[in-house]
């Protein structure tokens, strides 16, 4: 089960690779070694989309 902190990313952020970044082996576990993930490689292709978080970014 993901955390608290990968299911709700900050504001500017994107759903998908906040998820992917901060439950990574949940979200990974299902491929082999040294393979791509199909949906971050599409998401790195693709672009966010209408997954970012709404909100101006704030840096710490």
């Amino acid at each position: 089960m993901a955390s608290e902190k990968a299911l709700n990313p900050p504001a500017g952020e994107c759903r998908q690779c906040w998820l992917h970044a901060h439950d990574s082996r949940e979200q990974h576990r299902h491929l082999a070694p040294r393979e791509d993930c199909p949906a971050c490689v599409d998401h790195m292709t693709n672009g966010h989309g209408d997954m970012v978080v709404p909100g101006s970014r704030r840096w710490f």
